[in-house]
């Protein structure tokens, strides 16, 4: 059995992750919802792997990660996240995360990951994978767009493509609202305003 820390500010996903990996014959030693609750932890449950979410409150996945390697901790770390930019993402391998998944198809790849991670083997997903070798290699460029996880960038398709929130709730079965969220952080994200500079953007970068 491998013993496993999870660490994510949202209640209801890690709920869902513990699940997974509790149906797979996995424990979960201990559950918390911020890296510095997850570096305490550690220290007292001695977990075998240790899943942190990137973005977390007061100290994110990818510094918890460096703060273990810091102090000595080479245990298996594996990263969940829903959008991790280059800066991140380097510093994720940079400090030697065993995994990295994205959340939008994480529930076989986590598992596999956690498993491979306790054995020794790295796993990474394959597109952030490419972006690692891109970055390494020099040969990718810098665009507003990398900012954006995989649901975000179909959301944006979408955009430009003239549908109306509703339309794309029906598309990417979704709900209203929960395009009207995304689409409030995509602004944010990219620094447009309207739903035409968004598409206008699109349209400019070719994602």
């Amino acid at each position: 059995m491998i013993n496993v820390l999870v660490a994510d500010d949202h209640p209801f996903l890690r709920a869902g992750i513990e699940s997974v990996l509790r149906a797979v014959g996995m424990s979960i030693v201990a559950s918390v919802d911020d890296g510095n609750a997850a570096l305490e932890a550690i220290a007292d449950h001695d977990p075998d792997v240790v899943v942190l979410d990137v973005a977390m409150p007061e100290r994110d996945g990818v510094s918890t990660l460096a703060a273990m390697r810091a102090r000595g901790d080479t245990r298996p770390v594996v990263l969940l996240t829903a959008n991790i930019d280059d800066q991140q993402l380097l510093a994720a391998v940079r400090h030697g995360a065993n995994g990295i998944a994205l959340k939008e198809d994480a529930e076989e790849f986590v598992i596999d990951c956690i498993r491979s991670a306790k054995e020794g083997r790295d796993s990474i997903d394959t597109r952030l994978a490419k972006r690692i070798e891109d970055l390494r290699t020099g040969t990718r460029p810098c665009r507003s767009f990398d900012k954006l996880g995989p649901r975000e960038k179909q959301i944006v398709e979408c955009v430009a493509r003239g549908l109306r929130n509703r339309q794309i709730a029906e598309e990417l079965s979704m709900t209203e609202g929960s395009i009207k969220v995304y689409l409030h952080t995509i602004f944010g994200k990219l620094n447009v305003r309207t739903r035409t500079e968004l598409a206008i953007l699109y349209h400019e970068e070719a994602i």
